[in-house]
């Protein structure tokens, strides 16, 4: 099956069905969709709808890459915009009011000055100008249309075949014969024959006699597949999209060398339209989906879509029967029927290593063991386990040496088959990959230990081996493999290529092999077919050293880029089938390489810069990609449209592709913006690239794409210019220049002011001194005062000292003297003698007139009155009615004193402090809410 590429729906976002699809010069796909058109860049899918959002039932594109499209009940065309958006015109709209109301549309031709849309109807005729010129009305409705050779065919059914006249249908020579028949295809052939295919009864040819069928092998196919749409492609060969049976490809004789339905090879098995773009891959359109087939590419794929599963490991063709060896078992095929299906050998399910033609015989090498296969079965020889491959010996050509997991066997050639013989002892290591040189010794080579040369016993019982690993020259022991070519053993290391020197016993670098393949090439699979030609796979890149007539190689490796990610990663093998086929062992199945086809890929294909967007911007798009100039379609920017953007839109955001489908996910871009960078990027696979915080100036943004066979397209490029900001225009410039002359003239004048003013400058510093001497004299008048107001201060702070100490020794004395006085009366009260008693009562009768004396009070009020400003004239002067208690009892209040200092103060008891506390207040006359010490203190 070749390689293809499936678009669901889901993927193009638009509708089941595609009626048309066509291509631009620029490589973009176009497809008529149930929803509309699409557009298909290599990447990204759009979708355009018509005026109406009618469905859309054919596309063409003329040559000034106008694209007309058609749909039910309206026809037109799609034109960009001044963004490059796509605008839908409709012609419809210029029909005469008696043919506006007609169907479907579902051909649009171009002949001559003419466009042609042809509805089941009427056939409508346009001039390039996008004038309705006139319309042709069929006798009957017609079935189908076609353009061949620049004449209109309609197919009628009650008529047959007929061509468009100026104003009519004339019935072509025998048209007759395709009475009640439906077209749907005429395709032109040599020698002016005409091929027309019928939807259901095949396929006819023309000639002198009339018509007569062709492919008359296949016409009981063709009538069950029912035909939709044929195309002739560029190699001769005929595509045919059925209805029931997908899409078939016949050869000139009308036999059919490709088949591809329903899960095998394609994913629909309708196919409603056909197209051959210019890479020469084949688009069908299905009744549900899109599909690419790569039909110019060497390679056709083996897996499940023929029903081989599994990864594929070996394969052989013998004769005519092709066998490919899988990790679900082995499976065959006869090569010359075309129709021929896989079969399963029984009893081959499991992992298969190899397969060998030996003597005649088939010989599996499998995960269980040994296996003949013989009438479609395999046969157990030995249940050696993991057994990996098998070789004949040159020295004994009736044994063949086994290598499997643990070491080497030995197996007999006879009459009745492959025969086991025994193990061979002295050697245990897992032997996958073996060569015998010239001399009879046995080269193994082991995945990570090196390499074993290995002599057999004369006896065959037991083998000996010499090591070779660093020290023996090799660069390293890992992923050393050994292979045969031009009958000589070459030795492929993780660092190029080695060969075995006799001499020295010892590994020296293949100066020859490593020049094709590189120094540091790291060659996983190797193999070498009949004619010389030697196939590849490395860790780096894939492909063919071409044996040429003078025995030099040339080396082909970017076709095989497409099998990039594709081949078995366990254990990588080319099978050389015969001369220039190859089978390549990949992930799901095998991949054929047919090395006499075309190897070198020459597309000429083009960037395309998509959108340009300004990211400052809330209306950001510049353009679309697409220009008009002298009323065609180009994707090049003329040069008189050069945009100019705002200094505050500084930041561009480009986005951009090629359309080239084939491997499409590994293109790579680079890309330069000019006046900006120096050169062009790496390569990558972004498909945008944004700039921001740009300069002034003028710019041209380069991109240019390299495909997945290394070539390099044509270039993209768009100008533009970013304006200066308004303080670094012309006319900011020409304002800067006329304020500096301003300000030179304020400058002199500035000067010459202050020469004016220097006299009256000195005048005023000496008033000034003056004035300052003056503020002197004020201020030492202050500093006096003030120092006289800091000694009253410091004077009053010395009588609020003595007067607390005043205080407080009232407190201590009267405390003390209450102290003693209690102590006597308790000494009364236990004494019994008269005369005690009697003396102590004088003496407490002395200790309260001492309390009661008033010098301290006197002492005590003057040196109040001075630090409180006579609180206690004042408040006497205002209150004459207030005791002598009373003052005592406000000038403690105003001291802030606690109750207790107050009540040993005036000999009282605490009780007694707020009974006259009480009393004060009614005197004092004082509200309820008034609060008595604050009274006190703000007085």
């Amino acid at each position: 099956m070749p390689f293809s590429k499936y678009y669901s729906s889901q993927d193009y976002v638009g509708g089941i069905q595609n009626w048309k699809i066509t291509q631009s010069s620029e490589g973009l796909i176009y497809v008529a969709n149930n929803f509309g058109l699409l557009e298909f860049d290599g990447t990204h899918w759009e979708r355009y709808t018509l005026e109406r959002g009618t469905k859309c039932r054919y596309v063409f594109i003329n040559a000034d890459g106008k694209i007309y499209v058609s749909g039910q009940g309206d026809f037109g065309y799609f034109i960009p915009n001044q963004n490059g958006i796509f605008e839908f015109i409709s012609l419809a709209n210029k029909l005469p009011a008696s043919k506006r109301n007609f169907d479907e549309t579902w051909r649009i031709y171009e002949r001559n000055d003419e466009v042609i849309f042809c509805t089941f109807e009427d056939i409508f005729i346009f001039n390039q100008k996008d004038e309705f010129v006139k319309n042709i009305d069929p006798e009957y409705d017609p079935e189908s249309f076609h353009m061949v050779n620049h004449e209109v065919y309609v197919n009628q059914l009650e008529t047959g075949l007929s061509v468009m006249g100026e104003d009519s249908l004339q019935l072509i020579n025998g048209g007759e014969f395709f009475k009640n028949k439906t077209i749907t295809s005429i395709l032109p052939i040599a020698n002016d024959q005409l091929l027309i295919c019928t939807y259901n009864e095949g396929i006819y040819i023309s000639s002198s006699q009339g018509f007569t069928e062709w492919s008359q092998q296949n016409k009981s196919f063709l009538q069950k597949a029912a035909i939709n749409q044929a195309i002739r492609l560029n190699n001769g060969n005929i595509a045919i999209g059925t209805q029931n049976e997908g899409v078939a490809i016949l050869n000139a004789k009308g036999d059919i060398d490709l088949h591809l339905n329903k899960g095998k090879g394609i994913e629909n098995r309708t196919v409603l339209s056909l197209f051959e773009d210019i890479q020469g891959n084949l688009w069908l359109g299905h009744n549900n989906g899109i599909s690419m087939i790569e039909l110019n590419l060497p390679f056709t794929h083996a897996n499940e879509q023929i029903e081989l599963p599994g990864t594929g490991y070996d394969a052989l063709l013998k004769n005519d029967t092709l066998y490919y060896g899988t990790n679900n078992g082995l499976y065959y095929k006869d090569i010359q029927r075309t129709d021929s299906r896989l079969y399963l050998v029984e009893n081959s399910i499991g992992q298969v290593y190899s397969i060998s033609n030996i003597g005649g015989e088939t010989i599996m090498g499998h995960h269980n063991g040994a296996y003949s296969i013989r009438n479609g079965k395999a046969h157990l020889i030995a249940p050696i386990a993991g057994t990996w491959t098998f070789l004949e010996l040159k020295n004994f050509p009736e044994y063949v040496l086994q290598g499997n997991y643990k070491g080497l066997a030995l197996f007999k050639k006879t009459s009745k088959g492959l025969r086991f013989v025994r193990k061979l002892k002295g050697f245990n290591e897992s032997s996958r990959v073996m060569q015998q040189d010239q001399d009879g010794y046995i080269w193994m080579t082991h995945g990570y230990k090196g390499v074993y040369r290995i002599n057999l016993d004369d006896d065959l019982h037991s083998v000996t081996f010499k090591y070779y690993g660093i020290e023996s020259g090799l660069p390293s022991t890992l992923l050393i493999n050994v292979w045969r070519v031009n009958n000589r053993l070459i030795f492929t290391t993780e660092h190029g290529v080695y060969q075995y020197d006799k001499k020295s016993d010892r590994f020296i670098e293949d100066d020859y092999f490593n020049s094709l393949l590189g120094d540091d090439s790291q060659i996983m699979s190797l193999s070498e077919d009949p004619i010389g030609n030697v196939f590849y796979a490395s860790m780096t890149d894939i492909g063919v050293l071409e044996k040429q007539s003078n025995r030099t190689y040339e080396k082909h490796t970017d076709i095989f880029n497409r099998l990039n990610l594709l081949l078995n990663d366990d254990l990588q093998n080319l099978i050389t089938l015969e001369a220039n086929q190859v089978l390549f062992a990949a992930k799901e199945g095998f991949i054929h390489f047919n090395n006499q086809l075309q190897k070198s890929v020459n597309h000429n294909f083009s960037a395309l810069i998509n959108k340009i967007q300004l990211t400052t911007s809330n209306d950001s798009l510049i353009l679309k990609g697409r220009y008009i100039k002298d009323q065609k379609i180009q994707f090049t920017q003329p040069k008189e449209e050069i945009p100019e953007i705002s200094f505050k839109n500084n930041a561009i955001h480009f986005s951009f592709s090629a359309p080239f489908v084939e491997g499409q996910n590994n293109t790579q871009y680079q890309y330069w913006l000019e006046n900006l960078e120096e050169g062009y990027s790496e390569w990558s696979n972004r498909m945008v690239k944004e700039y921001t915080n740009l300069k002034e100036g003028k710019y041209t943004f380069h991109v240019q794409a390299k495909n997945i066979y290394n070539q390099i397209s044509n270039p993209a490029t768009f100008t533009f210019i970013i304006s200066p900001p308004w303080y670094r225009t012309k006319v900011a410039y020409t304002i800067y220049f006329g304020l500096s002359i301003a300000l030179l003239f304020v400058i002199f004048y500035a000067f010459e002011f202050h020469y004016k003013k220097k006299t009256e400058v000195l005048t005023e510093e000496k008033e000034k001194e003056i004035n300052r001497i003056d503020s002197e004299l004020k201020s030492s008048e202050q500093e006096i005062e003030r120092l006289k107001n800091e000694k009253l201060k410091a004077k009053i702070e010395i009588q609020n000292k003595e007067l607390a100490t005043s205080t407080m020794h009232l407190i201590n004395k009267n405390g003390f003297i209450s102290h003693v006085k209690t102590n006597l009366n308790a000494i009364i009260k236990r004494s019994k003698n008269q005369e005690v008693q009697h003396e102590i009562n004088k003496i407490i009768h002395n200790i309260d007139k001492n309390i009661a004396s008033d010098n301290d009070w006197e002492h005590f009020s003057i040196h109040f009155d001075q630090v409180h400003g006579d609180f206690i004239k004042r408040l006497k002067d205002n209150y004459p009615n207030l005791s002598p208690q009373e003052m005592k009892l406000s000038a403690y209040l105003r001291m802030n004193l606690s109750t207790k200092e107050i009540a040993h103060l005036l000999n009282i008891s605490v009780r007694g402090v707020e009974i006259a506390r009480y009393r004060l207040r009614k005197k004092l006359i004082l509200e309820r809410a008034e609060n008595l010490q604050e009274f006190i203190l703000k007085y």
